[in-house]
């Protein structure tokens, strides 16, 4: 029987990544993302897998983001018994995430039933911190670079793919036929992260398309960073940043911490008010091997910010009258401690909400982004007065000139490749240029498409 592919999600949208290859019996899923954003895109988060758990027989992960992870406890849950194979980085990085995902969805539907804001009653979260616990020990850690038999049936082959920590692209390599999947790129010369890693070849190819039809701009991150917040510090206002908790937080830790040393931003003072972002920059340190910064360096930026764990000590902050930074998660605003900072902070006409990367359509960052004069946050509508910028520069995937780099490095054409992980405008773009400029076979799967790979 020959292989089959899936797309169980992440395609059409830029969350909710899951691929299926099917061979005889045997099943293996790559990827395992929630959906966020619209509300259509939401509700596939609670309709019934595709296919039975139980009959998958290992997952394969990318990365630890939860769009590409944050399904794994409601897998488990409903019956998923197998392993869950990733980079050492990626598994550490999902016992922060995973738990952080799970004490949220709980507190979220607790504070849905507590202020009535849910059209279900009572409000259920989609899975609980006892599910993510139960997930996290199906984790299992797989050494890059070096091509490794599994017992559920491919060879699979992990290489550096920069973008965060532990992030991969994965070689599956099954009766003869070799799968590669990009996972999400990072960028070529970026300060933290190494560079994406060469692939030399594949029969077929799952590549993203995130920024499939944009070019990120040639500034230097520190000097936009530097003129931000210098500008809202002269009119007495506060930087809010909504920022990824594990990767884009780091990041802006380090170029803060470069501007500081530089007597470029003052003694404004930043905090990182993430539980979440704080235990992944303390993880920072000790995976040297995964990042180009030095522990001097690395420990230097992970002391520039002060850290809020407490939610009084949060609450605290917007007692405080004063200019300062505030690093806080989510990336896109879609949940957690940013959102109290928002209905706090957006209404002032001092303040910055700046964002750092990506905004997916239907989120709160991409509403805000986009010039809405008000978002609803917990039930009620905010007024965004507050000045509003967005710095892709400061993202961590590959732009479309990158992506063709990328795929540049492969010896020979695969015989298709699946365009993946990006807004139907995005992944169209990317392919009209893969197929003008390197000759490809391409195709945009849709949602629950299924194909043969011969």
């Amino acid at each position: 029987m020959s292989l089959r592919l899936s797309f169980l999600g992440g395609v059409g949208t830029v969350t909710g990544s899951k691929f299926l290859l099917e061979h005889d019996d045997r099943r293996i899923l790559v990827d395992c993302g929630l959906f966020q954003g619209v509300k259509d895109l939401r509700l596939r988060n609670w309709a019934p897998f595709p296919v039975a758990p139980r009959s998958i027989d290992a997952v394969l992960l990318t990365h630890a983001h939860i769009d590409h992870s944050g399904y794994l406890p409601a897998l488990v849950r409903d019956g998923f018994a197998g392993k869950i194979y990733c980079s050492h980085a990626s598994l550490e990085l999902c016992q922060i995430l995973l738990r952080d995902s799970g004490f949220l969805q709980e507190k979220d539907a607790e504070s849905a039933n507590q202020h009535g804001y849910s059209k279900h009653q009572p409000a259920l979260p989609l899975y609980t911190l006892k599910d993510a616990e139960a997930a996290l020990a199906h984790l299992s850690s797989v050494p890059f670079g070096q091509p490794m038999k599994l017992a559920e049936g491919p060879t699979i082959t992990l290489r550096h793919a920069g973008h965060i920590l532990g992030a991969a692209t994965i070689d599956c390599e099954w009766e003869g036929t070799r799968i590669v999947f990009s996972g999400d790129l990072g960028r070529y010369g970026d300060a933290m992260m190494p560079d994406p890693e060469p692939v030399p070849e594949a029969d077929y190819l799952v590549v993203e398309s995130t920024y499939g039809n944009r070019r990120h701009e040639p500034v230097d991150p520190q000097d936009a960073l530097a003129d931000v917040i210098n500008r809202t510090k002269s009119r007495g206002g506060t930087i809010l940043i909504p920022a990824f908790a594990v990767g884009r937080a780091q990041s802006l830790l380090y170029h803060l911490e470069q501007l500081k040393a530089a007597r470029r931003i003052g003694d404004i003072p930043i905090f990182l008010d993430s539980p979440m972002a704080i235990n992944a920059s303390e993880m920072l340190c000790t995976h040297l091997p995964d990042h180009r910064l030095s522990a001097d360096a690395c420990t230097r930026a992970c002391d520039v910010a002060e850290y809020i764990r407490s939610v009084e000590a949060s609450k605290a902050l917007m007692v405080n009258p004063m200019p300062k930074i505030i690093i806080s998660a989510s990336g896109m605003a879609t949940g957690g401690r940013i959102l109290h900072h928002l209905k706090h902070y957006a209404p002032d006409r001092r303040n910055t909400v700046l964002f750092a990367g990506f905004q997916a359509a239907g989120t709160r960052g991409a509403a805000m982004v986009g010039g809405a004069e008000s978002v609803k946050i917990h039930g009620g509508y905010v007024p965004i007065r507050a000045e509003v910028q967005n710095l892709p520069m400061l993202s961590a995937h590959a732009d479309a000139d990158e992506i063709l780099r990328w795929l540049g490095g492969f010896t020979r054409a695969p015989r298709k490749t699946f365009i993946s992980h990006g807004e139907p405008e995005a992944s169209l773009a990317l392919r009209d240029r893969i197929m003008t400029e390197l000759g490809w076979s391409c195709g945009i799967p849709s949602h629950l498409d299924s194909e043969v790979l011969e």
